[in-house]
């Protein structure tokens, strides 16, 4: 804020008001937990997101404003979990429809102008939130409309990508943006969301009766994913390329792993982390997988770590030092950095906070959380987590504490919903409406 006067004047809290201007979007979560790092992690990312969230998914809310793709659908799990903001998502895209040149292309910005949101930076590392977007519109409501309006986008985009790189490995894209230190290759991320593209369409093909469409998009994408693990794979230990936490999170998380290696990818992952200190090593794509990754295939403890920490680089060392949003460099905020103090882009942290902590998924047979998959982290150094979240169905709670050598795990399932509960143990418990309440012994798994 900046005032002038032509006269000298004194000025108090009193004569300025600041108003707090966002879309208006009802909230639809809610995340309580013993820990108070963690809390304000929450707070501080809802703050980033409404605070870009002005008629459509911003970047930052003082420099540019611009409609990054890239930073929205890192962002859009988040965005749903904690509010209730699908007519943001589709007004903006059908905007991507009015943005689409007639070869495919799609700007890296939405809305743009004619040249820097159709530059060089709109690979699908960016661009795939025209297709992961509407998908998890589908999965958190369980509506198809904006895989049906935006279909024919995402097809032509896809096609685009199949004419220019033929081989299946795709070289064009941004890149995991903002790295701490390590750099995986543009052509390693890119070719994971293309390949993320192209199955998303044969779903959607299939989820529609476009049998013919299914049948093709089936198959390249089995191509793709033949072609990136015959390059960038190790079969024999599971490794890909530099083992770095980007590379093997990102092909855990987008399940480009064949099943058969996956244990021994999550355990590389796992090992990588703790021999770079239990710090993060990753960009903005990176920022998205790493924590999933790891709570995903069993090391729910090692990612609660580095959610946690305080120390460089994470959200809690801005947090540490006087943030109250998210920042756009892991260093921002220090003498000499030019990064903005308000960003969305690595606010993934809080979708996992639902899904891992909290163990809320929707369920991609039966989306909109008509079924409910729960399969909550009771990690090490959290006494208690406590989450909500208001489906299509009504408010879906999971809340759990330590209690001696016991764990109170409490559950309510909303009306005209199921839920598949799955115990540390492995045991899976198929409830109905209503609110349930288990004793979990410590340690059991």
């Amino acid at each position: 804020v900046e005032v002038t006067s032509n006269r000298p004047i004194q000025l108090t809290r009193e004569h300025i008001t600041a108003y707090f201007i966002h879309s208006d979007v009802p909230v639809a979560g809610r995340i309580q937990s013993s820990n108070p790092l963690i809390n304000k992690i929450w707070e501080a990312t809802n703050r980033s997101y409404l605070s870009n969230l002005m008629g459509y998914p911003t970047d930052c809310p003082q420099r540019e404003k611009n409609g990054w793709t890239g930073d929205a659908h890192i962002a859009v799990e988040t965005g749903l979990y904690n509010f209730d903001a699908i007519t943001i998502y589709e007004k903006w895209l059908a905007d991507f429809r009015d943005a689409q040149q007639p070869d495919g292309r799609l700007p890296a910005i939405v809305p743009t102008n004619e040249w820097w949101g159709y530059d060089n930076h709109n690979g699908p590392d960016w661009v795939s939130a025209v297709a992961i977007i509407p998908w998890e519109l589908y999965q958190f409501y369980g509506d198809i409309q904006p895989l049906k309006e935006n279909y024919e986008v995402i097809k032509s985009y896809v096609g685009l990508l199949e004419r220019n790189f033929p081989t299946g490995l795709c070289n064009w894209g941004l890149g995991d943006w903002v790295p701490v230190r390590s750099f995986a290759p543009v052509e390693f991320t890119s070719t994971i969301y293309y390949y993320t593209d192209v199955l998303i369409l044969a779903n959607t093909a299939n989820l529609l009766n476009k049998k013919e469409d299914a049948e093709h998009f089936t198959a390249l994408a089995k191509k793709i994913r033949e072609s990136f693990n015959n390059k960038y794979l190790d079969e024999a230990t599971g490794n890909y390329d530099q083992g770095l936490q980007t590379e093997l999170s990102a092909a855990l998380f987008w399940k480009i792993v064949p099943a058969n290696v996956t244990s021994k990818t999550a355990k590389l992952l796992a090992n990588r982390v703790i021999a770079d200190g239990k710090k993060l090593d990753v960009g903005l794509l990176g920022s998205k997988t790493i924590l999933h990754a790891l709570s995903d295939n069993g090391y729910a403890d090692l990612a609660f770590e580095l959610a946690s920490s305080d120390q460089y680089p994470s959200w809690g060392y801005w947090i540490a030092n006087g943030a109250t949003t998210l920042y756009e460099g892991w260093r921002a905020g220090k003498k000499g950095l030019d990064f903005s103090l308000n960003h969305i882009m690595f606010g993934e942290i809080c979708a996992w906070m639902y899904q891992a902590l909290g163990g809320i998924k929707p369920d991609p047979v039966q989306p909109g959380f008509k079924n409910i998959l729960l399969q909550p982290s009771f990690v090490d150094g959290l006494d208690s987590f406590y989450c909500y979240h208001d489906g299509p169905f009504g408010r879906i709670e999971s809340a759990w504490k330590r209690r001696g050598k016991e764990i109170i795990y409490t559950v309510t399932i909303p009306p005209n919903s199921t839920a598949e509960i799955r115990m540390p143990d492995g045991k899976i418990v198929n409830a109905g409406a209503g609110t349930y309440h288990y004793k979990i012994r410590y340690g059991t798994k």
